[in-house]
C-alpha cells in the first residue's frame, strides 16, 4: 500500500494490498477498500463502507457519512460500491438511513464534481451524473442513464435505463428508459438514439420503441389506454417490454 504519511487510517479498516492513500485523506474503522482503488488527498471515506476494485476517488470526496434525513436513529447502515467507478472532486454519498440499509453505486459509474447520492439511492452500472447533479432520498437511476450538471432529481424517482436528462432540469416523476428529456420542471422530447445506437440496441427494436414513445406521449391517450394500444399494435422486443414494465411499475406517475 501506498499510504500518504499525512493520511490518517484507521487500524480497523481493511484496504487491499495495490490502494493508494493521498495526503490528509481520512479512512474510518469500518470501510473496505479492494485492490487498485486510489483516494485522493483529503478525501473522506467513513461509515460502514465497501468500495471495490480499481475505483479513483478524487480530492476533497465525501464517501461514507450519514444521512441527511431527519429520521435517521443512528442505526448501522451502509454504502456499497463497485468497482471500476470515478468519483470527481468533492461529491458527497450518504449511507441509507433505516437499519441495515443501504445506497448503491455499481460499477463503472462517473459522479462528476460536487453531485450527490443522497441516502438509500441505487445508481446502476455505467450511469453518469454530471457536475452538481442532486439526488435526493431513494431515487434509482438505472444502467447508462446520464444526467445534465446542475440537475435535481426528487426523492423516489426513477431514471430509466439509457435515458438521458439535459442540464439544469428538474425531475419529480420516473423517467423513462431510452429518452430524452429537458425542462424545469422535466419533460420528455423523445427518443435517445445515439444512445441507443452506442448500446447496439437493433434497428427493428428502435423502430418498435418509436411507435411505442408516440402511443405514450403524442396520442393523447391516458396511460392505460396507451399501454393497451402499445401492447395490441407495437410487435414485442425486449426493450418494448422493459418501457411496458418500468411504466407499469412506476408510483409517481411518469414524466410526459
Amino acid at each position: 500500500m501506498k499510504i500518504h504519511p499525512t493520511a490518517i487510517v484507521d487500524k480497523k479498516a481493511e484496504l487491499a494490498g495495490s490502494v493508494e492513500v493521498g495526503p490528509y485523506a481520512f479512512i474510518g474503522p469500518n470501510v473496505k477498500i479492494g485492490d487498485g482503488t486510489v483516494i485522493g488527498a483529503h478525501a473522506v471515506i467513513d461509515g460502514y463502507t465497501t468500495i471495490g476494485k480499481d475505483n479513483r476517488i478524487f480530492t476533497g470526496a465525501v464517501v461514507g457519512s450519514i444521512t441527511q434525513d431527519l429520521k435517521f436513529k443512528g442505526e448501522r447502515s451502509f454504502v456499497k460500491i463497485g468497482d471500476g467507478n470515478i468519483i470527481r472532486e468533492y461529491a458527497t454519498i450518504n449511507m441509507g438511513t433505516d437499519k441495515d440499509s443501504s445506497t448503491v453505486v455499481g460499477n463503472n459509474v462517473l459522479l462528476m464534481a460536487y453531485s450527490h447520492i443522497g441516502h438509500d439511492c441505487i445508481v446502476r452500472d455505467g450511469a453518469i451524473l454530471a457536475n452538481c447533479v442532486a439526488l435526493a432520498g431513494y431515487v434509482t437511476i438505472e444502467e447508462k442513464a446520464i444526467i445534465g450538471g446542475l440537475s435535481g432529481v426528487h426523492q423516489f424517482v426513477r431514471i430509466g435505463r439509457l435515458a438521458i436528462i439535459g442540464g439544469c432540469s428538474k425531475a419529480t416523476q420516473d423517467v423513462v428508459p431510452f429518452s430524452t428529456c429537458d425542462g424545469h420542471p422535466l419533460k420528455i422530447y423523445g427518443l435517445n438514439t445515439i444512445g441507443l445506437d452506442r448500446a447496439g440496441v437493433p434497428k427493428q427494436s428502435k423502430a418498435n420503441l418509436k411507435k411505442a414513445f408516440k402511443a405514450l406521449f403524442n396520442s393523447g391517450l391516458n396511460i392505460s389506454s396507451a399501454i393497451k394500444q402499445i401492447k395490441t399494435e407495437v410487435p414485442k422486443c425486449p426493450e418494448v417490454d422493459e418501457l411496458i414494465k418500468f411504466v407499469q411499475a412506476s408510483e409517481r406517475g411518469i414524466a410526459r
